[in-house]
């Protein structure tokens, strides 16, 4: 029993370092990810673990996703391809179900503060190299702050960080005045944090949440809630574009690009745009089961070349759904849609007010965001997507 309790109060030592690390260093992350999988993996009491994971159908369908990548490589012509990609997978086979084994649900209120205390910290750093107190450093630069990951990363994250401090200042009852005051603060200093910085998808999340949220506020009122959104979000938008000359810039282009599109505009939508337009040619002739887990590349080429010989390749259509669609076809799809389903079910069941309210606001911000680029290849938003789903998911009453 001493044994046990002390490898679990290692665990929880460890995922709090963690959630802490995970916005701020690949490296560091990475470094723990291992020691918790190798302890994980050792560490025995195997009975227990599998019936867990065999339980809870949202690990049971992270698992078949991997194995789908798997199963891929069969018909794949770039298996050294397709082995990238499936490394890349591999938080849906082993890091998803050993780190929801493990979280505990005393622990989630510490897991959540490391998490937002490192965004507060990459939030601090943003702001001063945007007001040139320190030089720009790793990825930031005057312009477009975002020291420790680009803005493609970045806003996602910082949109679903607002979330959990507003959640918190709606309906945490018991907060005191001080906290009430500081988490303002922080939520507003991250609001217009998240506009002048780069990342339009990550700022399109911001909305979706904050309309989730009002709703969630709201509750039943849904006419009050409509209304709300729809003062709120055209408000927040145009204060924004009004006062942000990089967001300003960063939806004109947009706009323009989806208003005047050629196969030859080089914008990142135009770019984007593009690549659905002659992934889609690929899909229709390999609909069910896709041309490989390794053959995007190379495939892709092939249909550019003829169609739009201007534009780069790419390596992933920056887009999720066509990205499994042309991997591993319909059958591909479905397999990814089956967690996010299982995830909003799990939530919609839950006697919890938080775990329902942030469980259905996950995967909802990341079918959202995987409408424009690949977010469960990227490092950092996997990686957060993961760690949250190991507890928001977990019915803690039955393990």
């Amino acid at each position: 029993m001493i044994k046990n309790l002390t490898l679990d109060k290692t665990y929880q030592f460890l995922l709090i370092i963690l959630a802490f690390l995970m916005p701020l260093t690949v490296f560091g992350a990475n470094v723990i990810i291992v020691v918790i999988c190798l302890l994980w993996l050792f560490s025995g009491n195997y009975k227990s673990k599998f019936y867990q994971i065999i339980n809870n159908r949202l690990m049971l369908a992270s698992i078949v996703f991997f194995c789908l990548h798997l199963v891929g490589l069969i018909w794949t012509e770039d298996l050294t391809w397709g082995l990238h990609i499936v490394h890349k997978m591999w938080y849906f086979l082993l890091l998803l179900p050993a780190l929801f084994t493990i979280v505990r649900k005393d622990y989630i209120k510490h897991y959540i503060s490391a998490f937002l205390l490192a965004i507060a910290l990459t939030e601090i750093c943003s702001y001063l190299v945007w007001f040139e107190i320190v030089e720009p450093f790793k990825n930031a630069t005057v312009e477009n702050p975002t020291p420790f990951m680009n803005h493609i990363s970045y806003n996602p994250i910082l949109s679903f960080a607002i979330y959990l401090v507003l959640h918190e200042l709606f309906f945490n009852k018991k907060i005191t005045n001080f906290i009430f005051s500081l988490y303002s603060f922080f939520a507003i200093s991250m609001t217009v944090n998240m506009f002048i910085t780069g990342g339009r998808a990550g700022q399109v999340a911001f909305f979706v949440m904050l309309s989730i949220l009002i709703f969630q506020v709201l509750d039943k009122q849904r006419i009050s809630a409509f209304i709300t959104i729809l003062i709120v979000i055209p408000t927040i938008f145009l204060t924004a574009y009004q006062t942000s000359d990089l967001f300003q810039k960063r939806v004109d282009i947009a706009a323009k690009a989806l208003v005047q599109y050629s196969n030859e505009d080089r914008s990142a939508v135009g770019i984007r745009i593009n690549y659905v337009i002659n992934s889609w040619q690929v899909m229709k002739k390999n609909p069910i089961i896709g041309i490989g887990t390794g053959d995007f590349p190379t495939e892709y080429s092939k249909i550019n070349k003829i169609n739009s010989p201007m534009m780069p390749d790419s390596e992933n259509p920056h887009n999720m759904y066509i990205l499994v669609l042309m991997q591993l076809g319909l059958v591909g799809l479905f397999s990814l849609l089956s967690i996010f389903y299982y995830q909003i079910q799990y939530s919609y069941n839950s006697s919890s007010k938080f775990i329902r309210d942030v469980g259905i606001t996950l995967p909802i911000l990341f079918l959202v965001l995987m409408w424009s680029d690949s977010y469960l290849l990227g490092h950092f938003t996997t990686l957060m997507y993961i760690f949250f789903s190991a507890f928001l998911y977990k019915d803690f009453e039955k393990n």
